[in-house]
């Protein structure tokens, strides 16, 4: 069975891109579950999300809560341990897997759309979602693997920089807050916290299902029912407070003894429902999010040598995101790429792109457009984050149009706007 599911999956990536308009179904459980369908009969496969605001943004002062929380569901539910639980799914060839993040917490399955498959993984699946054990030999081995991590994240350039960068960004908004928590917070968390924070957040009024596959709409909708019926309804998260502006210029500076300094630059960016998202999105496109081709790589890598890559990003969220540039580089030379990457930040924002850049960008975002819905599982990328966030159904389909419509005054515009030079935190990791 494992092996016809993976040939149908190799068959999956192979198959041309989808280029027709995906018609995207929206309704809402009984118990206040809200469902995204795209029914995709081309091969026998179901993919299925059920997505909950439940993410770190939720542990309040118990940092590490919703990363662990949703880690044991699998661990234990019903009368199945974690084997058990694993055992099912791969003898049904179905694939599981769940995560958090600061947003969201999510449980995942793919499965052949066979009755005599997708029954009884949709039964596991409701088992470990509705009535999970939360055994404590699974929490105190999960927990010590968190607290390896955060020992490791130690020795992470990376990390470190990245949790300098949000603390001070964020600072005391819940998304500064690092997902998989502090050593003093995961070691005072007990299992009634687990089970109080899956009790008031895994309800079927703070989750979204997202289905795509080979099924009819009544089909659907009878499987996101069964899944939900035995959660309570509920009531939605709480709405999360909007993250403030910076007010001044911050420079923070880590010592590590890595071969290169670790640079990462930014500020509060924008919400996911943004009005400026797409401007905003090709903007960045042309500064750095389109690799070496971006003007902050041809400054950086091409001109100068300073680094072998470097990129830009907003991360839109339920609240403001970052908006982040980074690199890494020697650290003879840190100031100096820094000096270039404000530099050329300030002239962009300034002056805005150049009509070839424009032209260019837009033809590559709209061109690889056809590759992000290439799949069943991108397609449910999307529509969980549509689901989630609360975006427009024709999100796919007005795609293009709305990239088409962005303009080098408007992306100028823009960023004058919403990002401000003066006011950005500058972190850099390395030997100082």
């Amino acid at each position: 069975m494992r092996n016809k599911l993976f040939l149908i999956i190799g068959l999956l990536i192979l198959s041309p891109p989808l280029l027709a308009a995906v018609n995207i179904q929206h309704w809402t459980t009984p118990n206040g579950a809200r469902v995204y369908f795209v029914a995709a009969p081309e091969l026998p496969i179901v993919d299925l999300q059920i997505i909950f605001d439940a993410g770190a943004a939720r542990d309040k002062n118990k940092a590490g809560t919703a990363l662990l929380t949703n880690a044991l569901l699998a661990e234990g539910a019903g009368d199945l341990n974690a084997d058990q639980i694993s055992e099912r799914f791969d003898e049904l060839g179905a694939q599981f897997s769940n995560e958090a993040q600061r947003d969201m917490a999510n449980l995942t399955l793919r499965s052949l759309s066979d009755e005599k498959v997708l029954t009884p993984a949709l039964e596991t699946l409701a088992l470990v979602l509705t009535k999970p054990a939360f055994p404590n030999d699974a929490f105190e081995r999960e927990r010590k693997r968190m607290l390896i991590g955060i020992e490791q994240r130690k020795q992470s350039p990376d990390a470190l920089a990245d949790e300098a960068f949000y603390k001070a960004v964020f600072k005391t908004h819940p998304y500064a807050v690092m997902p998989s928590g502090y050593e003093n917070t995961v070691n005072t968390l007990t299992l009634n916290d687990l089970k109080a924070f899956y009790q008031r957040y895994y309800v079927a009024s703070n989750a979204v299902i997202a289905i795509v596959g080979d099924l009819d709409r009544g089909k659907a909708e009878r499987i996101a029912s069964n899944l939900v019926a035995q959660l309570p309804k509920g009531d939605p998260a709480e709405k999360l407070p909007d993250v403030a502006n910076l007010t001044r210029e911050e420079i923070i500076k880590l010592e590590h003894p890595s071969a290169q300094t670790h640079i990462i630059l930014g500020q509060p960016g924008i919400q996911r429902d943004d009005p400026d998202y797409f401007t905003l999105y090709v903007g960045n496109h042309i500064l750095g999010g389109s690799g070496l081709v971006a003007r902050l790589s041809n400054e950086i890598r091409e001109k100068r040598g300073l680094a072998y890559s470097t990129y830009s990003y907003f991360l839109p969220m339920r609240k403001s995101g970052p908006f982040q540039i980074g690199l890494q580089t020697r650290t003879d030379q840190a100031e100096e790429a820094l000096t270039v990457v404000r530099e050329t930040l300030k002239i962009f924002i300034e002056k805005g792109p150049t009509d070839e850049e424009l032209i260019a960008s837009k033809k590559n975002i709209t061109g690889g457009f056809p590759l992000r819905i290439s799949s069943n599982k991108k397609i449910l990328g999307y529509i969980g984050m549509i689901g989630f966030y609360g975006l427009p159904l024709d999100y796919l389909d007005t795609f293009n149009d709305k990239i088409q419509t962005v303009t080098a005054a408007g992306i100028q515009d823009a960023f004058k706007r919403r990002v401000d030079p003066g006011k950005m935190i500058t972190v850099l990791v390395g030997k100082q």
